[in-house]
């Protein structure tokens, strides 16, 4: 273990699991770091400090961590591993119980770690700091670069829903955000750095406003609103929002906004009413229907992104099929496809009818096959049209990637562009594909 007294010679390592929100988290833990004089690690050196922010969405997700912290550990077997995240305010006794573990800190404790820090180096003794989520009740704001070029701005945390198959009320606690006062301050302080794009993170960023220190309750119109007239900042996305949280006025604003992109990123999870029921979600699909035809009414050219869980308890051949048809049915870009895992303490246990891990994987496979065929569909759409693009990364050979407006990944010869810039492209074809999005080769004109 670190046998430093001070901080000033030490060396962090961070590693990230689970949601853009987690990132931007994790960014600001580094940053507070660096204030503190402890520098992230070069290439090749030995860190004296692994951060470890989890993730636990899922069992597999779990299991994730744990080979991850054994892993390192094993690597970095005289560090002193800090864990922090959804895993460890779940299970705190067991990440505690794994060799190297020095610190472990719920959700609300991460701009804590430094002081937890100091403790287990003055004490010699690992540090937990874990409260119940019922009693969470702070909001801890994050605004971070991330390791392109776009801010991630933490607005909301918590989730009031409690839907049936989901851990994360209990691992993020109640639903609670941040004034929009201190979010317009903080994206005027990241243009300010130099930022061109803001990504609005959140639990259930739809729900803003809630506990939070305004006089008045505001509304995720309200942000957005507000943010939209920060000077500098070129462009926002929203990263998820619910459905029924999504309202027709939002949707109109962002499509006649200076700033916010043709974007859109919205959880279905079932294309069956009888399964939404079951999830205990708060909308039904023809709802759903109506949110996506407006996007796509509105803003004709909008990425339309959907997160759908298969495999669910009650989720019989007939309602899956129903799911397809439904998902088809509608004018989406691609699908972010989640096979149902099981989560101890929810009431998604209660239910009958338990879908195989075969059957889940086979209709895994069938809704990304689909999935893959929208997004290409999507993609030729736009070959031959000019899109503006913000320039994420040049290489050594002067080649750019980035992403257009309505976020397409396109790469090209730079030109002699800057990263951080936004230049017109043309978009010529589907060169490759990135995972399973369409990377599409262009050029500056």
């Amino acid at each position: 273990m670190i046998s430093d007294s001070t901080f000033g010679t030490l060396k962090a390592l961070y590693h990230t699991f689970g949601c853009k929100l987690n990132f931007s988290e994790t960014s600001t833990v580094a940053c507070e770091f660096a204030a503190r004089g402890i520098r992230r690690v070069s290439l090749g050196e030995q860190p004296d400090i692994v951060v470890v922010n989890t993730c636990s969405v899922t069992e597999m997700a779990d299991k994730k961590c744990r080979q991850t912290i054994r892993s390192l550990h094993r690597r970095y077997p005289k560090a002193a591993i800090v864990v922090t995240g959804c895993y460890a305010q779940l299970k705190p006794s067991e990440v505690a119980s794994l060799d190297g573990v020095a610190v472990v800190a719920g959700n609300d404790r991460k701009g804590e770690l430094g002081a937890l820090l100091d403790c287990f180096i003055a004490e010699r003794k690992p540090q937990t700091a874990v409260v119940p989520s019922r009693e969470i009740n702070t909001f801890t704001p994050s605004c971070s670069r991330g390791e392109r070029t776009r801010f991630f701005l933490k607005v909301q945390d918590g989730c009031d829903n409690w839907c049936t198959y989901c851990t994360i009320p209990a691992a993020r606690g109640r639903s609670r955000s941040a004034t929009i006062e201190s979010l317009v301050e903080q994206a005027s302080a990241a243009a300010a750095e130099g930022g061109r794009e803001i990504v609005l993170t959140g639990v259930n960023i739809g729900d803003f406003g809630k506990r939070s220190d305004a006089p008045q309750r505001e509304t995720f119109l309200d942000l957005i609103r507000a943010l939209d007239s920060v000077e500098g900042i070129d462009r926002y996305r929203i990263s998820s929002i619910e459905p029924d949280l999504l309202t027709d006025e939002i949707i109109d604003f962002c499509a006649s906004s200076r700033a916010f992109m043709p974007h859109f990123h919205i959880p279905l999870q079932s294309g069956s009413d009888t399964v939404l029921r079951l999830m205990h979600r708060h909308y039904d699909t023809a709802l759903f229907r109506s949110r996506i035809e407006r996007i796509a009414r509105v803003m004709p050219d909008a990425f339309i992104g959907i997160d759908l869980i298969v495999g669910a308890r009650g989720e019989t051949e007939e309602e899956f099929l129903r799911s397809l048809e439904f998902v088809r049915s509608l004018p989406i870009t691609r699908l972010h496809v989640f096979p149902y895992s099981e989560r101890p303490g929810t009431k998604a246990l209660e239910i009958d009818h338990i879908v195989s891990q075969q059957e889940k994987h086979r209709r895994t496979n069938t809704m990304l096959r689909f999935s893959e065929e929208r997004a290409g569909e999507y993609a030729r759409r736009f070959i031959g049209t000019v899109r503006p693009v913000l320039i994420e990364t040049v290489d050594d050979k002067g080649m750019a990637t980035g992403h257009t407006d309505n976020y397409l990944k396109v790469r090209f010869t730079s030109d002699g562009a800057a990263s951080n810039s936004i230049v017109d492209v043309e978009l010529l074809e589907i060169s490759d594909y990135d995972g399973e999005d369409p990377l599409i080769s262009g050029k500056i004109i």
